[in-house]
């Protein structure tokens, strides 16, 4: 199908609450994205989904407006006391919970239903104390939910609607018996409305959901591709000493007002950051293990434009509705393939357009056929340039400890896959060092930086659900 920003269809012609209604006049809300009319017609009904959308499309909205009008127009159970939730909203990260609670206070803000949020490394006391002023909606991540729960805070007995955002994750993260595990602490399937949404529905997403969902209806918005049209993606073939030059050439050479720069580990973004910051730009790191308060005051000086650049992990690659982001790195290919659209979805997001600049290098180019393959398209390649490489000092590296000897600690000395239309060997699309689509430059001596030698093991994000 043609890719839209918007349909026809508005939402005033769905017969919502007046308070709903309102809320979304007041939010700027009017028409209806196409997730949003594909599942709306559909949930508003209580039919349980699962449903499949390009990220930045407005699956938010969708399953809130859902369980807004269901308690809206729903009375709750009679037995039910004031600290039992009507409806929980389950994320796989802090960030993801806490975007999901600023849009339901955006759009219930005339509703009067008491939105509570919960999520591991803030104030333990704090959080529990909203219970006892009653909660209609609680939105947050398994661990801490799970916390008050065994600590009978509150019960899940009176749930109507249970929604499971970027199920997928859940599954990386290793939560999926934590929300197995409340699942059953809820009424049975036929007795509440289950919604599913996420940008990627695999095997055991969809396992998942018709386990523990009544007879839902699989929806998705079908698009050409699984990446947006309006983010503009390339890749380059750096050696391992040209990737900081490199990065830092092309960010003096483009307008990037924001820009994420994702790298696999923690150890990779601060001396990134480090040199971002003595070459003048100014930069902030989030990686899983940052506490939760700095990450959000780094945050927020991200999106005030105090810093132009974010050095993150894959914890910043989901739940991240961070306005205006025109350029998203990967200085690191992700080894996973769908996390590579959850990366550069950090851009372009309704109806804006960005770029999504890839590193290619000896290390990880082996994951680039597997990106291609999942995305559906080939990644145009472009050329190094000696006018492309900032002169930059050498970065004396010490690697991690642990780190030697352990698989995949070095590059590959193959340089990735090989075979018919493979890209080991010179000429064509090379993962080894020496590049593609760029002929000979002489030898350089002077101002090469090495690039920070990764640790293996993937950045740790698992504590965004404690």
């Amino acid at each position: 199908m043609t890719e839209r920003t918007l349909t026809d269809l508005d939402f005033d012609s769905l017969g919502l609450h007046p308070t709903l209604s309102s809320g979304l006049h007041q939010a700027g809300f009017t028409r209806l994205t196409p997730i949003q009319a594909l599942t709306l017609p559909e949930t508003l009904q209580h039919v349980d989904v699962a449903g499949q959308a390009q990220t930045g499309t407005g699956k938010t909205a969708a399953f809130l407006v859902t369980l807004m009008q269901r308690l809206l127009t729903s009375p709750a159970k009679a037995d039910r006391r004031v600290q039992d939730p009507r409806s929980v909203i389950l994320a796989p990260t802090r960030e993801l919970a806490i975007q999901i609670h600023k849009d339901a206070l955006q759009l219930g803000a005339q509703t009067g239903l008491r939105i509570c949020l919960v999520y591991g490394g803030v104030d333990y006391e704090k959080q529990r104390a909203q219970f006892a002023e009653g909660c209609d909606v609680l939105i947050g991540t398994p661990g801490r939910l799970m916390d008050y729960l065994k600590q009978h805070v509150f019960s899940l007995r009176s749930i109507e609607v249970v929604v499971l955002d970027e199920a997928d994750r859940m599954f990386d993260l290793g939560f999926i018996k934590d929300i197995r595990y409340l699942l059953r602490k809820m009424p049975p399937p036929g007795e509440r409305q289950g919604l599913l949404f996420s940008a990627t529905l695999s095997h055991r997403v969809l396992e998942l959901a018709y386990e523990h969902m009544n007879s839902p209806k699989t929806l998705k918005v079908e698009s050409d591709t699984v990446t947006t049209t309006r983010v503009s993606q390339r890749v380059y073939f750096p050696a391992t000493d040209e990737k900081l030059p490199l990065l830092l050439g092309l960010l003096s050479r483009m307008d990037a007002p924001r820009t994420i720069v994702f790298v696999n580990t923690k150890f990779a973004a601060e001396q990134i950051h480090e040199r971002l910051e003595k070459h003048g730009l100014p930069s902030a790191i989030l990686s899983g293990d940052v506490p939760q308060q700095k990450r959000q005051a780094l945050l927020g000086r991200f999106q005030r434009s105090e810093v132009a650049i974010l050095v993150a992990t894959d914890v910043a690659a989901r739940g991240l509705h961070i306005p205006d982001v025109s350029h998203v790195f990967n200085y690191d290919l992700p080894q996973d393939a769908e996390d590579y659209v959850h990366r550069i979805g950090r851009t372009a997001r309704f109806g804006a357009s960005g770029d999504a600049i890839s590193f290619a290098c000896e290390r990880y180019a082996i994951g680039l056929p597997d990106i291609e393959t999942f995305i559906g398209q080939r990644i145009p390649v472009e050329p190094i340039t000696n006018e492309l490489l900032a002169d930059v000092p050498p970065l004396k590296m010490t690697r991690p400890r642990g780190d030697r000897g352990r698989p995949g600690s070095g590059p590959r000395r193959d340089g990735g896959r090989s075979g018919p239309g493979g890209r080991s060997g010179g000429g064509g699309r090379s993962g080894g060092g020496g590049g593609a689509g760029r002929g000979p430059r002489p030898a350089r001596n002077e101002g090469a930086a090495s690039t920070p030698a990764a640790a293996p093991a993937p950045a740790t994000t698992g504590s965004d659900g404690n």
